[in-house]
């Protein structure tokens, strides 16, 4: 009997506790509904009403105020006349005949859903009408919040700056999240590419920004929302690091290689033969704790268009700390090794990574080499002059060009050839994008070259990078080796919410057959990663793998 009775007990609590699934009252529910349908109907008349796209109110205050009064509806009578009549004091929006003519513009639109102000169980009709009519009779107007750089991504502009804010109270925490949410919902042309729907973002982050308790919870809140974009441009500036992570390093930095976290590169030579730590050390546990572990824990936090750029940036979710050192278990030939690795400033590592300065050299199979990251303007016909003769050419995009190489790019195509077209934002119909013309490389006939050409690419071909690579594989016979890129193409629009700055990338770029290279990266022909084998042997395995083919391939 006593079993029945603890069992009927424990349904009925888990029915008043869990039955909606997340633990919430149904009360709890509504008001987080109601604080989310105020983030997008205050982000809508943002940029939709004409008065508010003025300047003429306080905006972030209008939040603020609307706060509690928005959380205390009980119902959608209720919501929607406390609306309404925020509504009406905004002032009259006049007829827009000219916002009836879009056509001209081919509008891309994946990323644009209105759709939530039809939504009847949440707004009266009278509501939804109100609202409609708005978008039908904008603003046209420059906006005070928004405008366009000369390439066409957007740039957030006169926005209040906060001092201070490293851990406001609970409703400007609110305005920070209701302030990135209708920037990404309006302005991020790859919101449609998110793993998770963004339209379901508030609802899960609304409690998470009420409930944080200090600085860098809060801080690390913003950061799990920016992450939540999927863009490895977006990353969190705050006024101070977290805590959480630290602001010491060790000389080293690892990538994730065949499900292993292995050191790759050294920052300081002299610092890591100190604390004998080498490329190909595979990295077991660091303090105790497996590593693969800690990025599965700390996943949230770390940026990235996809798994192979994330796996990169997982470097400082791992080894960086505040302490002084950290102990690690390292797998070495074998043997397991259990020491104590010193962490240093950044300032005190005084980077001496082995990037070679070289711009191009010739090998004794008569395979020209270019490296894009140390060359200048001028260089370009310099070098393509004197390997205008080789067998072939490997150009290498495993790093950030200073340039876009037209001058080499016009010699590889022998006709006029679409290499790129761009999505900018419409500004006068926010949450639209629209086709740009496409970009066109003109050939340089007169100087044409007939070799093979081999791109190298990896996930350190990132933006420009990226742009730079769709840019040469418009040429005739170009050929395009390694690993999947960072999928961040696109200019960088840069802007600050609430004391705290932030990225995303600002224009989409797409192939010119529509294929996207947000979060799939550039096109790849022959894929070759490195391996734990290659890189303790000290092997460049993708630069080996271009040459052997170009020594093996036939003409």
């Amino acid at each position: 009997m006593k079993r029945k009775v603890l069992v009927f007990v424990f349904l009925v609590f888990g029915v008043l506790s869990f039955g909606n699934g997340k633990g919430i009252s149904s009360n709890e529910n509504q008001r987080i509904e109601n604080l989310s349908s105020l983030a997008k109907i205050w982000g809508f008349l943002k940029y939709y009403h004409p008065n508010v796209a003025r300047g003429n109110f306080n905006w972030d205050e209008q939040l603020i105020m609307m706060i509690p009064k928005v959380e205390g509806a009980k119902n959608r009578e209720d919501l929607s006349k406390i609306y309404l009549d925020w509504i009406t004091s905004l002032g009259v929006v006049k007829e827009c005949r000219s916002c009836q003519n879009i056509s001209g513009k081919s509008y891309f639109d994946k990323n644009f859903d209105l759709s939530w102000m039809d939504n009847l169980a949440v707004f009266t009709p009278e509501l939804s009408r109100k609202l409609r009519y708005i978008e039908e009779n904008r603003a046209q107007s420059n906006s005070f919040y928004v405008t366009k750089s000369p390439r066409e991504n957007v740039e957030v502009r006169n926005e209040s700056k906060y001092k201070d804010f490293e851990y406001p109270e609970k409703n400007y925490r609110l305005l920070s999240l209701f302030k990135y949410w209708n920037t990404i919902e309006y302005f991020f042309p790859y919101k449609y590419l998110t793993d998770q729907k963004w339209s379901t973002v508030l609802e899960e982050m609304i409690p998470r920004f009420e409930k944080v308790n200090n600085a860098t919870e809060y801080q690390l809140v913003l950061l799990e929302t920016v992450i939540k974009i999927d863009d490895t441009h977006a990353s969190l500036y705050t006024n101070k690091n977290f805590e959480f992570f630290g602001k010491k390093y060790i000389p080293a930095f690892s990538n994730v290689i065949e499900n292993k976290v292995v050191i790759v590169g050294i920052y300081n030579d002299s610092l890591a033969r100190i604390n004998d730590i080498r490329k190909g050390d595979i990295i077991e546990e660091i303090d105790g704790v497996n590593a693969l572990e800690i990025m599965a824990d700390r996943k949230k936090y770390v940026n990235g268009s996809n798994s192979n750029t994330k796996a990169k940036n997982y470097n400082y979710q791992l080894f960086n700390g505040s302490t002084d050192s950290v102990k690690v278990k390292i797998r070495r030939d074998n043997d397991f090794v259990l020491k104590t690795v010193k962490r240093y400033k950044g300032s005190d590592l005084k980077s001496n990574l082995s990037r070679t300065k070289e711009k191009f050299n010739l090998d004794a199979n008569n395979i020209g080499y270019i490296n894009l990251a140390n060359i200048e303007a001028n260089d370009q016909e310099e070098i393509m002059d004197k390997l205008k003769s080789t067998k072939a050419l490997i150009i290498d995009l495993r790093n950030y060009p200073p340039l876009m190489p037209y001058r080499i790019a016009r010699r590889l195509s022998f006709e006029s050839k679409e290499y790129v077209k761009c999505l900018a934002p419409d500004l006068k119909y926010p949450g639209r994008f629209f086709w740009k013309k496409s970009l066109v490389i003109e050939p340089l006939k007169k100087s044409y070259y007939r070799g093979k050409v081999v791109l190298l690419v990896n996930e350190e071909t990132q933006s420009r990078a990226e742009f730079v690579t769709m840019l040469l594989q418009a040429g005739d016979n170009v050929t395009t080796i390694g690993s999947q890129t960072a999928a961040a193409d696109g200019d960088v629009s840069r802007f600050e919410f609430s004391g705290f700055v932030t990225a995303i990338s600002g224009l989409g770029v797409f192939y010119p057959d529509g294929t996207e290279t947000q979060r799939k990266g550039v096109k790849i022909d022959i894929e070759v990663r490195p391996t734990v084998k290659g890189i303790q042997e000290g092997k460049d395995e993708v630069l080996e793998k271009a040459k052997e083919y170009l020594v093996t391939e036939k003409s």
